[in-house]
């Protein structure tokens, strides 16, 4: 993919879908390909899987950071994990509500999940998804984690080879959960970073590109069976209004395609000026026989290694076909236990969990964001979730993914780990995901080793261009949309007045920075 970042989508844009579905997803690359004869070809596709998520997540854990043990080790900001919260629910998990150990929780359970969770899950999700009319335990099923869900989703709804529907930059994890076992592809509708026609901000996902991805491949040949929507969204940490999610919704039922609704960062909306409005929460639904949600613990409750993930829907034939694949996706019974008292625990989620999560996720937000302003670092400024969505184009001199991936590298080599666009196939090179739900000494450590690498980039670049005067500015670089990704909570334009303020704020910063000020401030007295 040589030239210029527009030069990378239009061609990626231009070959056919089913190409660019297999190379985009990174699989593997070709070239080192070895197939193995103790495998089959699928087992050599799940073999050679990878991408850098993986390789960066491998790296990371042969090399993590440990203040006293290995302090010049790897610092994760690359795996949406809320680190944040360790006191507050190892306390709650430990005592004694939680220790039940009675004979049902040791023998098989209905595979869809012990009934006393199922309806604790209803009822959960009827208060916290502001649900018109009390949802019924009979639509829920529990499964180990929503990777699980995606795989069972895809095998149930699309035959091998058919495609699933869903909007870039998403959570790459997905295509890894929705291909490895269901053979089943993904058909992209690119979202970029212009404001044009009806979009009125960033990545803005409109009807529009919906329908036009879903033509495209139509022309092809590919079926598609269902739409993904993500929301709160990973990475771009938008939450769509109730007039956009209707407008999705009715879209699908035209095609009478699925929707598969992730909801798991519902709670994690950190922000009182932002609204999450849950698809369990509409009046109507458009098609509710194909519609479903899934929602899990992993992300609102930071505890991502307790695997458990819940389907919603109200279509039986989906619920009992979901149901025969949680033989191999089960909870264990003690988990079960435990994550029903914790669901059950209205008063604790509310006046204990929820309030501190919420104070320590808005401080450490703060925290990055600020930095990021001090470096004149454009980034998408939203509510939800545990991730920034970075604007690194001007460190890229051509504006390739290969320059990209040189960045990704780059922040590697100086222990920082972070997620660049194509791990999201973002159709914009120079993208960047930042997790900041970190404590505030690896936060402010991981956010040196950032700074440390980008103004060695930025003095490069400066020595490139003495050398090549010549070349233009606009080479390999999409249209700037600094004014508009530097935004307000409301994504307005910066006004041209508002550059003296900003330099202000950015002297300030400076001084706090080379003061103890941030020793005295952290992210945890905030809360």
């Amino acid at each position: 993919m040589g030239g210029g970042g527009g030069g990378d989508l239009q061609e990626l844009r231009a070959r056919p879908l089913t190409e660019r579905r297999v190379d985009m997803h990174g699989f593997c690359n070709p070239g080192d390909f070895q197939r193995s004869p103790y495998l089959s070809a699928r087992g050599n596709i799940a073999n050679v899987f990878r991408g850098s998520t993986e390789e960066g997540y491998k790296a990371y854990h042969a090399d993590k950071y440990d203040e006293d043990k290995n302090p010049n080790g790897i610092i994760n900001f690359g795996t949406s994990e809320n680190k944040l919260c360790f006191d507050l629910m190892s306390k709650r998990l430990t005592q004694t509500d939680m220790n039940l150990m009675e004979p049902p929780l040791l023998q098989y359970p209905d595979w869809k999940g012990h009934m006393f969770l199922r309806e604790e899950v209803a009822r959960f999700l009827t208060y916290y998804c502001k649900a018109p009319a009390p949802l019924k335990a009979e639509n829920v099923i529990v499964l180990n984690g929503c990777g699980s869900l995606f795989s069972a989703l895809a095998t149930v709804l699309c035959d091998p080879g058919e495609a699933v529907l869903i909007a870039t930059p998403f959570y790459g994890g997905i295509t890894q959960s929705v291909f490895l076992y269901g053979n089943v592809k993904l058909v992209y509708a690119y979202l970029d970073s212009k404001i044009t026609g009806t979009s009125t901000r960033p990545f803005q996902l409109t009807v529009e590109k919906l329908e036009k991805a879903l033509q495209d491949a139509r022309a092809e040949g590919v079926t598609v069976r269902a739409l993904i929507l993500l929301n709160p969204q990973n990475p771009l940490g938008d939450i769509y209004s109730l007039s956009e999610l209707r407008d999705y919704l009715e879209f699908a039922k035209r095609h009478e395609l699925h929707v598969i609704v992730d909801e798991i960062y519902m709670l994690s909306v950190f922000d009182e000026s932002a609204t999450f409005h849950s698809v369990l929460g509409m009046d109507r639904l458009p098609d509710p026989q194909r519609t479903h949600v899934m929602w899990g613990i992993s992300k609102d409750f930071a505890v991502s290694g307790i695997r458990f993930g819940t389907l919603y829907t109200e279509n039986q034939d989906v619920a009992n076909a979901v149901g025969s694949l949680c033989y191999f996706h089960g909870v264990c019974g003690p988990v079960q236990h435990k994550v029903a008292q914790l669901l059950r625990d209205r008063d604790w989620i509310n006046q204990v969990y929820l309030r501190a999560n919420h104070a320590r996720l808005k401080a450490a937000h703060t925290y990055v964001t600020d930095e990021l302003k001090t470096l004149g670092v454009p980034f998408l400024n939203r509510n939800a979730g545990f991730f920034v969505w970075i604007d690194f184009r001007k460190y890229l001199r051509t504006g390739t993914f290969e320059e990209e991936m040189l960045l990704w590298r780059r922040f590697l080599d100086n222990k920082v780990l972070l997620s660049c666009g194509k791990a999201f196939e973002c159709s914009e090179p120079g993208w960047f995901r930042i997790i900041f739900a970190d404590k505030t000494h690896r936060l402010q450590l991981g956010m040196q080793r950032i700074r440390k690498v980008l103004e060695e980039r930025e003095q490069e670049i400066l020595a490139e261009e003495k050398e090549q005067p010549c070349q233009s500015d606009q080479d390999g670089k999409a249209d700037s949309t600094d004014e508009v990704i530097f935004v307000s909570r409301h994504q307005e334009p910066t006004c041209a007045g508002s550059s003296n303020l900003g330099d202000l704020i950015g002297l300030l910063q400076q001084q706090m920075r080379s003061s103890d000020w941030l020793q005295k401030n952290t992210a945890e007295q905030f809360a």
